[in-house]
Order: structure tokens, then sequence, then C-alpha cells
């Protein structure tokens, strides 16, 4: 998968199980600050990208995430 496929896959994402506004999710945006995501939203959003991904992914692996583009980089070498 693309990083802009990824990008559009965890924008979808968040709009729908999230409701975060479609403006706000940018690759510069902070997890934390802007899409105001706490550590179990961030494990929900792990759970939602799994069917995306060929192997599987800790939640550890997020706790050094704090972009947007910080996920994208994380997960594209794990998609399908």
């Amino acid at each position: 998968m693309s990083n802009e496929a990824l990008f559009a896959k965890l924008k979808e994402i968040l709009i729908n199980e999230f409701d975060i506004e479609e403006e706000l999710i940018t690759l510069d945006a902070s997890i934390t600050e802007d899409l105001e995501l706490d550590s179990i939203d961030s494990v929900e959003l792990i759970v939602k990208v799994r069917p995306y991904l060929k192997e599987k992914i800790e939640p550890e692996a997020f706790k050094s995430v704090k972009t947007v583009q910080n996920v994208v980089d994380l997960l594209q070498p794990l998609t399908i």
C-alpha cells in the first residue's frame, strides 16, 4: 500500500471511528494535541488498521508516535 493510500485509510478510520473532522487530519497533525487521541484511542486505532497489515503490530510501538506522518511511517512497511 502506498503512503497516500495508507494516509487515506487512516483518515477514513479517524473520521468514521473517532469522529475527527477531516480538515484536522493532516500528515503534520499531532495525534494527542490536534486529534486529541489518548493511549486507549491509539490502541483502538491499531485494532482498526490490523486488517490492512501483513503482520501484527504491538500497541507499544505507538509510544514513539507523535504525528499522523509517524503513524504512516510506522505502518507502511507492514501493509499488505
